[in-house]
């Protein structure tokens, strides 16, 4: 199993219907209270890319995306264009979208990250799959530099300073991501018959932990 760096056609994730799923565990009491609980720390996101077809040019991209991922077994690039970016959807990315990081004085190395929420029930969610060209670092509200103050590793979404600031000092981030998926089935079944009367195929996609 490996994670190929390369994205599902954009133009055909855009249709896709999909979001973030959780796994609660919910027990009952006698007394008709209930106690509830999770084993995940982070959501999972979950789509289906059939939606996103409207033509057999379409679909034969697919099948071939999902031939050359040899089906479920390699990750691939995946964008949710419900949620890819650190600011709000009608606004421009600025360097101060995210706080990511408060600085200890010791450490360079950060990851990038998007809060949703406020306050102490603020979820912080990890960004492993940046977008190429468009991540903006800030420190105490200052811009920063690409490869002149600081390195992005787009596999992973650290950012390494070229410094290592002051205690206290808050690094910010602007940025696109991608979210890593494989698809959640061994098959795509279709024929130009039903495509063309208009059944879309069930093309499921699911968020995998890296």
């Amino acid at each position: 199993m490996a994670f190929h760096e390369e994205r599902f056609p954009v133009n055909l994730s855009f249709g896709a219907l999909g979001g973030p799923e959780r796994r609660t565990q919910i027990v009952t009491l006698a007394n008709g209270h209930e106690e509830r609980n999770t084993p995940w720390q982070h959501s999972r996101r979950r789509y289906d890319a059939g939606l996103g077809l409207r033509s057999l040019d379409d679909m034969e991209k697919v099948v071939a995306f999902f031939e050359a991922r040899r089906g479920p077994l390699h990750a691939f690039r995946w964008k949710d264009w419900a949620d890819y970016k650190s600011s709000r959807p009608s606004e421009d990315l600025n360097h101060m979208d995210q706080d990511i990081a408060i600085a200890d004085g010791q450490t360079a190395s950060f990851q990038l990250s998007k809060t949703y929420g406020l306050g102490p029930t603020a979820y912080s969610r990890p960004i492993l799959k940046p977008v190429e060209g468009t991540v903006t670092i800030g420190v105490e509200g200052d811009l920063l530099r690409e490869e002149t103050d600081f390195t992005l590793d787009l596999t992973t979404g650290i950012v390494t300073l070229n410094f290592v600031p002051v205690a206290g000092a808050a690094i910010s981030a602007g940025f696109e991501f991608d979210v890593p998926a494989r698809f959640d089935t061994d098959r795509i079944s279709t024929s130009v018959a039903t495509f063309q009367a208009g059944e879309i195929p069930d093309i499921p996609v699911v968020e995998v932990r890296l």
